[in-house]
């Protein structure tokens, strides 16, 4: 088992435990009477958006340490706010899965035409970089697609199946596999997330737009592929849009000939 994957074992029962969600509220120490004092709240803040800059940037093996140093405040400050790194990990990768998910919903209420909704999540998503903090056991779901019979249920109770690895010109932030005993089924906003883009796939499939061969996995993988960490905002937004239009146009069924 990977260092990686021994975080998010641990993480399982470390961050149940003692994380609490909800903002204003500090993660490590439980729910509060009284809300944070201004500066406490401030640090908080800026440890938070550290935390999705340099997971984002390096994966979730990056060390506390350098969360501290980009937020600028000392790793005891970090530790106060969140006991272990696991429950940090958590609160961010529970942050990106839900707004995922309002992005799917938002989607789907406010795009009539199937391609155009999930086309529409897939720019609003990646364009937010909210793949590049996606937890394993999410982007390891999928559909073993020659099981007959399975198309129905891919997009409610995917399947695991193994992602290719990602080349080295464009890394998938630490999409390495998940422990076995983890999957997306125990985590409730993962399952929310799930159902919601296994809608979208579904309508674009029965309108004969998408491929029908196309799962909720790979559509989280596009996410996750068209959000690569590069230095400079600029291209770093240039190049999604680019990928993401050759991406689309994979996804898209074409009439037989």
């Amino acid at each position: 088992m990977s260092i990686q994957e021994s975080h998010w074992t641990s993480s399982m029962v470390s961050a149940s435990a003692v994380a609490t969600s909800g903002n204003g509220r500090d993660m490590g120490d439980g729910p509060r009477s009284t809300p944070l004092r201004v500066d406490a709240q401030r640090n908080l803040e800026h440890v938070l958006r550290a935390a999705r800059e340099v997971f984002g940037e390096l994966g979730y093996g990056a060390p506390m340490e350098d969360v501290a140093r980009r937020a600028r405040v000392g790793v005891g400050t970090v530790y106060r706010r969140f006991p272990s790194k696991d429950v940090l990990v958590r609160r961010i990768a529970e942050e990106e899965t839900s707004r995922l998910t309002d992005q799917a919903r938002s989607a789907l209420g406010q795009e009539d035409e199937p391609w155009s909704a999930l086309s529409r999540f897939l720019r609003t998503s990646v364009a937010s970089g909210a793949g590049r903090l996606l937890p394993p056991q999410v982007l390891r779901v999928g559909v073993a697609d020659e099981v007959a019979g399975a198309r129905e249920d891919e997009a409610r109770v995917p399947q695991q199946r193994q992602a290719a690895p990602a080349g080295p010109e464009l890394r998938l932030v630490e999409q390495r596999s998940a422990p076995a005993e983890e999957s997306a089924a125990d985590d409730p906003g993962a399952v929310a997330l799930l159902e919601v883009v296994g809608r979208l796939v579904e309508r674009a499939r029965a309108a004969g737009e998408l491929r029908a061969d196309v799962t909720v996995s790979d559509v989280l993988l596009v996410i996750a592929t068209a959000a690569p960490s590069l230095p400079d905002a600029a291209q770093q937004a240039a190049a999604s849009s680019r990928l993401l239009d050759i991406l689309l146009e994979g996804l898209r069924s074409r009439p037989s000939v």
